[in-house]
């Protein structure tokens, strides 16, 4: 997955201030916010939260995976990845090692407070592009004028913390940017499927190859819950691992 590695020492959106790296994350860990924590070059991942922050002491106390080999896996990492959608923005950190601790008499992690951290707005976000051999679907439930349901299949192009890329093949989707769809069913693989809310942000014409024309939308989640959140993390985890595995002949 892409870090903060990618980004550039001077980049606009890297953050080198300790107060302002210690004020983020204190604000992270007083809303609960989910992060994600990479090892292995983002190929294996887990979803933690900040519990403790001692500036004093230079360390920040996460919470451990949920097994020992995990655990393992990370206390023997010498590069460990962040990323977490907060507020809309993307944070991505890296840190070198962590190292086993107790917090409130129950296994935890503790790791240095970063020495900078990289902040990027929607347009930044990670966004990976899901199978094309086995397309996604997204399917929004709309409510008509007669109060009946209807039913609008769409395909998933890609994915991200923010929200989706989506095709409309049959055009039948309103087009209205701002227009919330309460009511989307989101396909993920290993037939996960995720309940979400969804605003058009953009929506363009697109023509193909066979000469057919589409609608392409792109679409922000709202309101997301923490364990969607969570999932969809996990799923675009795993895209990216299969599709290096691809890129390197491992599959």
């Amino acid at each position: 997955m892409a870090n903060n590695d990618e980004i550039k020492d001077d980049s606009p959106y890297r953050v080198h201030s300790r107060r302002e790296i210690v004020s983020l994350l204190n604000s992270m860990m007083e809303r609960n916010q989910l992060l994600s924590l990479l090892i292995k070059g983002g190929s294996e991942s887990i979803i933690t939260s900040i519990l403790d922050i001692d500036e004093d002491q230079n360390s920040v106390v996460i919470d451990a995976a949920p097994s020992a080999s995990l655990n393992l896996s990370i206390l023997q990492s010498n590069r460990i990845g962040f990323e977490a959608l907060y507020n809309n923005i993307r944070i991505t950190f890296n840190v070198d090692k962590a190292k086993h601790c107790e917090f409130q008499s129950r296994p935890a992690l503790k790791i240095d407070i970063p020495e900078s951290l990289v902040r990027l707005q929607r347009r930044e976000y990670f966004r990976i592009p899901t199978p094309i051999a086995k397309p996604l679907r997204c399917t929004f439930r709309v409510t008509q004028e007669d109060g009946s349901f209807t039913t609008i299949v769409t395909l998933l192009n890609n994915i991200s913390a923010g929200g989706v890329g989506l095709t409309d093949e049959k055009k039948i989707l309103d087009t209205t940017v701002g227009r919330v769809y309460e009511d989307v069913s989101l396909e993920m693989t290993d037939n996960t499927i995720v309940t979400v809310k969804l605003v058009v942000r953009d929506c363009k014409e697109a023509k193909l190859t066979s000469g057919k024309t589409v609608n392409r939308f792109g679409c922000e989640f709202v309101d997301l819950p923490r364990a969607v959140l969570a999932a969809v993390q996990r799923f675009i985890t795993k895209l990216e691992r299969e599709q290096n595995a691809k890129a390197s002949g491992m599959m």
